[in-house]
């Protein structure tokens, strides 16, 4: 018996949200005395366990780095799915797969974060195994009292509500909601506990598995991604233009974070809906998010709630946001953000 948890990479990195995952795979594992095994799909799967013939220096540098993230996280095993021609994003390929490694190991939950990704390999797993599919989970544990039960709290309403439900599944299929650990619970990226076994496995797809695909272009795929991202610098209406947001990225990059944007901005059409933050964008939970000129929509709300710490810069005291920040500073951001990247430039300077 084990527990699976479907893991993402951001960059050279396993994704801060399957990390968050994991945590909660493990109270899974524990709870049912099970292995936790993460598991792995893309390019570098393929020949990436440490100590295998003909394996990439690349290849197992990461397989290296991924396992001693694992490790704190309570992870046994890190198992990279591969197949013939499966290169790139794949989402019917990659439930394929999840299917045949979890009934290989009798697994009794998969587990995934709620990512755009892990919500729709989630999803096509479902409709391949015919089991139900528990979305955005913040805690879940076996019912003692009867197998294939399972006792969770879920958010609704875009987290605005927390909905305690039973599942009965003889495979539990469950996503994990961004902000469902928080995180200071994620260990570094050095990890700890026992060393993690790596190892392949070889999904048996079809070429209809593989007719849908997905691709990113360098420039697109390149650096921190908004959902896994520590900061977050946000842009509202009160930016004002396309042109405003020049600042918003040059102090977004001195804080080592990436600029976010509620949905009027991309109504507008200044900047791409990958960048949007809220119900109907990207659910974000980073240590700082730093809201200009974003009145805060409901919306907009859902989607920020699990940052750790709120600062807003906005002109009008009375926003919504201003009431949900930790701290605020009322005024001009075209004033203030400049003040703000002149101080953090003497700061390193000196």
């Amino acid at each position: 018996m084990s527990v699976l948890c479907l893991v993402e990479r951001d960059g050279a990195a396993i994704a801060d949200t399957s990390l968050r995952a994991l945590r909660v795979a493990r109270t899974l594992a524990d709870a049912a005395g099970s292995q936790l095994t993460a598991v792995l799909f893309g390019p570098l799967a393929a020949g990436a366990g440490a100590g295998d013939t003909g394996a990439s220096d690349t290849g197992q540098s990461f397989a290296r780095a991924a396992a001693a993230q694992l490790a704190g996280c309570g992870a046994a095993e890190l198992c990279l799915v591969t197949g013939d021609e499966l290169t790139d994003y794949a989402p019917v390929a990659w439930a394929r797969g999840l299917q045949q490694l979890a009934a290989s190991q009798s697994a009794s939950a998969v587990v995934a974060a709620a990512t755009d990704r892990g919500s729709e390999v989630l999803a096509h797993l479902g409709a391949l195994t015919g089991l139900p599919v528990a979305a955005n989970c913040v805690s879940v544990v076996p019912d003692g009292q009867a197998a294939g039960t399972w006792q969770l709290v879920r958010q609704r309403w875009a987290g605005s509500v927390l909905e305690d439900a039973v599942l009965e599944a003889s495979c539990a299929l469950l996503s994990v909601a961004p902000d469902a650990v928080p995180a200071d619970s994620v260990p570094a990226q050095d990890g700890g506990g026992q060393a993690v076994r790596v190892r392949t496995y070889q999904a048996d797809l079809s070429p209809a598995d593989l007719q849908v695909r997905s691709t990113e272009l360098a420039a697109e795929a390149a650096g921190v991604s908004l959902a896994t991202a520590r900061v977050v610098v946000g842009g509202g209406r009160g930016v004002g233009g396309p042109e405003g947001f020049a600042a918003l990225e040059e102090l977004a990059e001195l804080l080592g974070g990436v600029v976010g944007v509620s949905r009027v901005v991309t109504s507008q059409g200044w900047r791409p809906h990958r960048q949007q933050v809220g119900q109907t964008g990207t659910k974000i939970s980073p240590e700082l998010y730093l809201a200009c000129g974003i009145s805060g929509a409901i919306q907009h709300m859902a989607g920020c709630q699990g940052a750790r710490h709120i600062v807003v810069i906005n002109t009008d005291p009375d926003a919504p946001i201003v009431g949900r920040a930790e701290y605020a500073v009322i005024g001009d951001l075209n004033e203030v953000v400049p003040a703000l990247i002149k101080a953090i430039r003497d700061r390193t300077a000196g």
